[in-house]
């Protein structure tokens, strides 16, 4: 990681290439470009830690976030969103180069079909576990811990969800079995509809460490189980989640590791309704899940803090 003034000097350089505003970027060569394409195309972190988001409302939410923005592209058909952009691009503290393309070059550094003509390069936060155990607006951490969830649509709509209902932070954390997909990777990010950029996350966390820090802080560690895991489980209402609590979700297929799920201090599983014929769903999936229980403790939580607020009778 380069150092801060590093990093400036780097960016420096960088604006100063950018040179007249009005300039297209006609060269794949650019330096510019080739940042972007290594991440929207890539999915990977630029030298100085920047990701890329595409399309006008990751770009928006990129820009309303108070994260780093090293740079917002727009390519020739792009520049119909610039209008919608402009009360947040067009502020001198925030100093970053606006820059133009040709929709041919757009086209090859983006990471969807059919592209807004829009993107953005911005750093995220850097966070660490203790920022995630602060109370949270509804009380308590809530934090949601993601084991080996593999497919980056359920990392980032776990992300989104968890935003949605209070969660205090977000942690990815690598099995036995398998990773967990990058919570800033292009996919995730446009899943997440920006909630990754807003929400703390720590990345890449060894979750054997983790769970023992949660247990030194007196943080519940609740693994939401499948139906092979589920001997003493409770469903999510019968669980206390006004508590200080995090949720461990499992891969999609696998679930979490059976030693992770033994060492839980409680089982959580989702109970469903029997098909016709006695059949019935395996499971939901990683995001369906997390949603269902996440729910239910913003549901529990909200429900104490309008009660604490509620007149005496």
């Amino acid at each position: 990681m380069k150092s801060g003034r590093g990093v400036q000097r780097a960016t420096g350089r960088r604006r100063a290439e950018a040179s007249a505003a009005g300039e297209v970027l006609t060269s794949r060569d650019n330096r510019w470009l080739k940042e972007f394409r290594v991440a929207l195309v890539g999915g990977l972190p630029t030298a100085d830690g920047a990701i890329g988001v595409e399309g006008v409302r990751l770009v928006e939410e990129a820009l309303a976030s108070g994260c780093r923005v090293e740079a917002v592209l727009f390519s020739e058909s792009g520049e119909r969103h610039r209008e919608r952009l402009a009360p947040m691009i067009g502020r001198a503290e925030y100093g970053f180069p606006v820059l133009r393309t040709t929709d041919r070059l757009f086209e090859g550094i983006a990471d969807t079909e059919h592209p807004q003509g829009v993107a953005a390069l911005v750093v995220p936060r850097t966070w660490t576990l203790e920022d995630l155990l602060v109370r949270g607006e509804e009380g308590e951490a809530l934090i949601v811990v993601l084991a080996g969830v593999q497919d980056p649509g359920n990392v980032g709509t776990i992300l989104r969800t968890a935003a949605a209902f209070g969660a205090t932070g977000v942690v990815t954390a690598a099995t036995g079995q398998s990773g967990t997909a990058g919570p800033f990777a292009p996919k995730a990010m446009r899943a997440s509809a920006g909630a990754a950029l807003h929400l703390p996350v720590v990345s890449g966390m060894a979750l054997g460490i983790l769970l023992t820090q949660l247990k030194l802080r007196g943080v519940a560690a609740l693994a939401s189980c499948v139906d092979e895991q589920t001997g003493g489980a409770m469903s999510p209402w019968e669980v206390d989640w006004r508590q200080p609590v995090a949720l461990l979700v499992g891969n999609e297929g696998a679930g979490l590791p059976e030693d992770v799920v033994k060492s839980a201090d409680a089982r959580v599983q989702i109970p469903m309704a029997t098909l016709r014929h006695g059949a019935r769903m395996e499971s939901l999936n990683a995001a369906a899940a997390a949603a269902v229980v996440l729910y239910e403790a913003y549901r529990q939580r909200s429900e104490r803090r309008l009660n604490a607020h509620r007149p005496a009778p």
